[in-house]
């Protein structure tokens, strides 16, 4: 479908990539990764034809159509949300006005006359290819999308014009899942989608039709939604199947191998060498030697890639706060007329990780910012506990630097305890190494900014860290740093993520924003899942219509008629004694059960604690399985339970 040919890419004097083979079939779900500056965007750029190679060739199959999204820079405007999206059907938009136009010709026309017989033929075909191409269901599919990416019925006559950057793109998003090219390429798709867009497009793209390769630097993003990972590294392009567990464990292997080769190949030249050295200078040992000289001369000397550092930072553990970090009483906020939400009560106890979730807009960033008394509530209260020490970290928090500060002397201000040493080398997990660390703060970008304003909060004594979206701007391996530091603070944290692997492996309790109330649920984002879940299900149940009995003659023309009432009876006379030995059996069963259900409910615990902390794709599938099956026997041992006691409960009141 689309093939890389011995490809080369410059930025600058910078080489990107040099002698990449790469080839693209129908249904590779694909993902790009490697480090922030390795060429992944440029070379999505090169496969969308938006730009060239310097060496090599790009070759694709006739026809082909490619969709491109990329990280930012898109400005809409002059149209309608809707009619943005609809203009992903012009195709087929202008077959429906060649039939309208068709439709009125004949209406003009004698049905006996030679055009009329021509014209119905071409409204005939116009018309099988407009039902070929789906055009009576393109309003509710793009209804579909918008819903799926978060847009609210109101948004969609709205002027593109008015959104942020981040919302148009969505709306570009939304005209490239609707086109379905035979490429989608997208770059940081998730990176302006809260969770519950993010779970909706992971669901589009698993049953998306054609091929496309994306970046993205959200693990479980890349773990649910590719079959392939491609990686830019050394300026080079490896291939791996499977998705980003896969190719961790892939790529781990290939170091192994690629290291036992280079021992054995030295061992073997050392080998060689020492024979040449040894036996040079004798004449009868000439042609052996010679061979070996021409041995040494053409073997392809195998050569180990930089390896990449490891780094581990521990946050300066703070004093500790009292029990109680912080406690909202009944609070509200507005903004003018608009109601964000009211009536919210919580209390956050010394060394929870609190995840913010909840859709763009519910309230967040505002809940947040309460808590670091940077707004004041319309009304109730926000009280601190005793000691408490608070940071905060907002999404533009690059604003707030010191833009004529030099980086390595700004943060080494922050923290005079740590060495210079391990300032670098943190700066260096964030992208900043070199010379880069003696930049100015002002001739930074805003997206390298936030990143150093991530790496200064590290070093932070504060023992309340508050952190709106701090996982934006940051590669695979600064996530890691950061997931890492935060498990091992002794402090409290409140934090906003649409990461889905960042928030599984850190939250403790997950806070829901949604129409006005905060609602509070235990455990992580998939215990949050699972328990919304039950309510809604449990909800379904409860608005599903009563079963009717049915009995004979109770159907009319009419409907269903009343049935007849059961005769009076006293409240001990429907109830049956149970034999003895019967009943003895039953109070056994129920002391067995009551020593299994804690049991069943100790095991979910534990499941619980384990996937709190993300090791992989496959053992977080592993352990759900094990979790639903533990919750379905729980549910099933305790509905037992409860009808077993109140059958017991009933026969004492007849005993």
């Amino acid at each position: 479908m689309l093939q890389l040919t011995r490809a080369g890419k410059r930025f600058g004097h910078k080489l990107l990539f040099e002698k990449v083979d790469w080839q693209i079939t129908p249904g590779d779900r694909t993902g790009l990764v490697g480090g922030n500056g390795t060429g992944k965007s440029t070379l999505l750029r090169i496969l969308a034809g938006l730009d060239s190679l310097d060496d090599g060739s790009l070759e694709s199959t006739g026809g082909m159509t490619f969709g491109y999204l990329p990280q930012d820079g898109l400005h809409l405007n002059g149209r309608s949300v809707f009619e943005e999206c609809l203009s992903a059907f012009e195709k087929t938009q202008a077959i429906e006005r060649t039939i309208q136009e068709l439709h009125s010709r004949l209406a003009d026309l004698s049905p006996h006359s030679p055009e009329y017989v021509s014209v119905t033929d071409q409204l005939a075909r116009s018309d099988a290819q407009f039902h070929t191409q789906d055009g009576y269901t393109i309003e509710a599919r793009v209804g579909t999308v918008l819903f799926g990416l978060g847009f609210l019925k109101e948004d969609w006559e709205r002027k593109t014009e008015e959104f942020s950057g981040g919302w148009q793109m969505r709306i570009d998003l939304a005209k490239l899942l609707l086109e379905k090219p035979d490429l989608l390429l997208l770059d940081e798709p998730t990176n302006h989608l809260d969770l519950e867009a993010r779970n909706w497009l992971e669901g589009y793209l698993r049953s998306y039709p054609y091929a496309y390769v994306l970046v993205s630097h959200d693990r479980f993003f890349l773990d649910v939604a590719t079959n392939k990972i491609v990686e830019l590294w050394n300026r080079g392009l490896y291939s791996y199947t499977g998705n980003y567990e896969k190719y961790l464990q892939q790529k781990a292997e290939r170091q192994s191998q690629l290291e036992a080769a280079y021992r054995h190949q030295r061992e073997h030249i050392e080998h060689l060498e020492a024979f040449i050295t040894r036996f040079r200078a004798q004449a009868t040992k000439a042609r052996q030697v010679q061979s070996r000289v021409k041995e040494l001369e053409h073997i392809e000397r195998i050569e180990l890639p930089p390896q990449e550092t490891e780094i581990h930072f521990t946050f300066p553990q703070p004093p500790a706060s009292g029990r109680t970090v912080a406690e909202a009483q009944q609070i509200s906020k507005s903004y003018g007329s608009k109601h964000v939400f009211s009536g919210v009560q919580f209390t956050i106890e010394r060394g929870e990780r609190i995840a913010l979730i909840g859709p763009n807009g519910a309230g967040k960033s505002t809940l947040i910012r309460l808590l670091a008394a940077l707004d004041e509530p319309t009304t109730g209260q926000i009280r601190l506990g005793h000691n408490v020490v608070l940071q905060y970290f907002a999404q533009d928090q690059y604003k707030e630097l010191n833009a004529d500060a030099r980086m390595l002397d700004d943060i080494g201000r922050s923290a005079p305890r740590i060495p210079q040493t391990e300032l670098r080398s943190l700066l260096g997990c964030f992208l900043f190494s070199g010379d880069d660390v003696f930049k100015q703060l002002g001739v930074l970008s805003g997206g390298e900014r936030n990143r150093y304003a991530l790496a200064r909060l590290l070093v932070s004594p504060a023992n309340f860290l508050l952190l709106d979206e701090p996982t934006n701007h940051l590669d695979m391996r600064a996530k890691e740093v950061l997931l890492e530091a935060i498990r091992n603070f002794t402090g409290t944290v409140v934090f906003v993520s649409h990461d889905r692997a960042f928030i599984d492996a850190l939250a403790t309790r997950v806070f829901e924003i949604r129409d006005g109330a905060v609602r509070v649920y235990a455990g992580n984002y998939e215990d949050y899942l699972w328990q919304t879940s039950r309510q809604a299900e449990a909800q379904a149940a409860l608005a599903s219509p009563p079963d009717l009995k049915k009995s004979n003659g109770n159907l009319s023309a009419g409907g269903l008629q009343a049935l007849p009432a059961d005769p009076p009876k006293s409240e001990n006379a429907r109830i049956k004694r149970i034999n003895p030995i019967r009943l003895r059996q039953m109070q056994d069963r129920c002391t067995t059960l009551e020593e299994e259900i804690p049991r069943t409910e100790a095991a979910i615990q534990t499941i619980q604690q384990q996937m709190g902390v993300y090791v992989s794709a496959e053992q977080y599938q592993t352990q759900q399985r094990q979790l639903d099956s533990l919750r379905a026997e729980h549910n099933t041992l305790l509905a037992e339970w409860e009808e077993l006691i109140l059958q017991l409960e009933e026969q004492a009141e007849i005993s």
